[in-house]
């Protein structure tokens, strides 16, 4: 985790990170981040039925907050966490689970595990976080994380999520709207081809608008300016503290800190930088950390830096954090524009469920790619054992229930992938 850059992997920047654009290139510049986070992070709380706009400006405050943290060194957009979809979507979905008083907890929770980590790196290094996480219990849990969503997916693709009934018209769109993200994925170039959830987004609409399956009610209510239903504690939400609540996102952080030192690599070879001693590993934990607490005090998602801004870092080679503090900016003021709020609220499952088809299958080939690019060798029967015990307790839905308290599903694989790689010892047997 620690390896030093190396000047092949650098090309000079446009702006480096400190350099500021003139203000017309810093809209433009800006605009274009904004676009590329723009799709996933509203993503997340549409198929969560959290808040669309109060997910943008928790992203935006919490990317500030991320670069006030990191003295401006670190050029990282923040975005909706797609890793929390299924236990926000369970707190939410039953009455016991508690509602957006327990996702105000389990997101709260899992900023309060990144400041617990960030201290130990602090104090300790980060030799025991590559001990504690390593590729063969990350790759499966985020395996898990994509395929235990699959059902989710192919039920709003048909229309039979919420009980409703299977509908041609809505799966036409689904498959619609999937092919669209694709081709946005694989032929579009420059700046649409940075954005392709969007795209599929705006296809898909528009094929729902040709299909009738689009509500206008709240476009026809909106209002230009609209202040967000915040979720605040203590004000208009009463926060819902139990250990089923806190274990069901908690444990999760474990995966998105995996993610977040991969981003930190990555960005290090683009920008020629070691962003882990300078300005550390333990500040750009502590400030992903406080970026989920701020988005659980207004009601949003678990954030997570954001591998498709990184993306537009590479393609451009502009890696000032003006840009991306200038994009945080945008993102704050759309969450006010309620003609967007309404327009994110009024698009069909129709077209989520298309998306889902591949987005949901993405994260579980990604967890897939990541052991494959840490060559883990799954002849060794310490690793087949691991990989298969995490995928079926996962997708299985394995649970631990004592009284209220229950563990189950990704959080479960999660801390059973822990202490499995904990416990088992590391033997080159080969599996026969």
């Amino acid at each position: 985790m620690t390896e030093e850059t190396t000047s092949e992997h650098y090309v000079k920047p446009v702006l480096d990170i400190h350099e500021k654009p003139t203000w017309n290139k810093w809209i433009v510049l800006s605009i274009q981040h904004l676009f590329t986070m723009f799709g996933s992070t509203i993503f997340v709380p549409t198929v969560t039925h959290l808040n669309p706009s109060v997910a943008l400006i928790s992203s935006g405050l919490g990317t500030l907050a991320y670069l006030i943290i990191t003295r401006g060194k670190i050029p990282a957009y923040l975005g909706s966490s797609f890793a929390f979809i299924a236990p926000i979507t369970m707190l939410l979905a039953a009455k016991s689970g508690g509602g957006p008083g327990a996702v105000m907890v389990g997101t709260f929770s899992v900023g309060v595990v990144y400041a617990i980590v960030a201290l130990l790196v602090y104090y300790v290094g980060i030799e025991w976080i590559q001990r504690v996480l390593p590729p063969i219990v990350v790759g499966p849990v985020i395996m898990v994380i994509g395929l235990s969503l699959a059902p989710s997916a192919a039920a709003m693709a048909m229309g039979t999520n919420g009980g409703g009934a299977y509908d041609y018209k809505i799966l036409a769109v689904a498959l619609i709207t999937l092919v669209a993200t694709i081709i946005a994925m694989m032929f579009f170039k420059g700046f649409f081809g940075l954005i392709p959830i969007l795209c599929g987004f705006v296809i898909g609409y528009l094929v729902s608008m040709a299909f009738g399956l689009v509500d206008y009610t709240l476009i026809q209510n909106a209002s230009l300016f609209q202040i967000p239903d915040f979720t605040i504690p203590f004000v208009n939400m009463d926060p819902v503290v139990t250990l089923t609540v806190v274990f069901s996102m908690a444990p999760l952080a474990f995966v998105t800190m995996a993610e977040h030192m991969g981003h930190q690599l990555l960005l290090n070879r683009i920008t020629n930088r070691n962003f882990f001693k300078d300005p550390g590993l333990h500040r750009s934990l502590a400030a992903d950390g406080t970026a989920s607490i701020i988005a659980s005090l207004i009601g949003g998602p678990p954030v997570t830096t954001y591998g498709e801004n990184i993306g537009v870092l590479a393609i451009t080679k502009v890696y000032s954090v003006f840009v991306i503090g200038g994009a945080a900016v945008l993102a704050i003021a759309f969450g006010f524009i309620g003609y967007i709020n309404a327009v994110i609220t009024s698009v069909p499952t129709a077209v989520l469920g298309g998306i889902s088809l591949l987005l949901f299958g993405v994260i579980a080939t990604s967890g897939l790619r990541m052991m494959i690019e840490s060559r883990v060798d799954l002849s060794q029967n310490r690793n087949m054992i691991i990989a298969s015990v995490v995928l079926v307790v996962g997708i299985g839905g394995l649970m631990i229930n004592i009284g209220s308290f229950q563990l189950s599903g990704m959080a479960m694989a999660a801390l059973i992938g822990i202490i499995l790689n904990l416990v088992i010892p590391e033997k080159k047997t080969a599996h026969k």
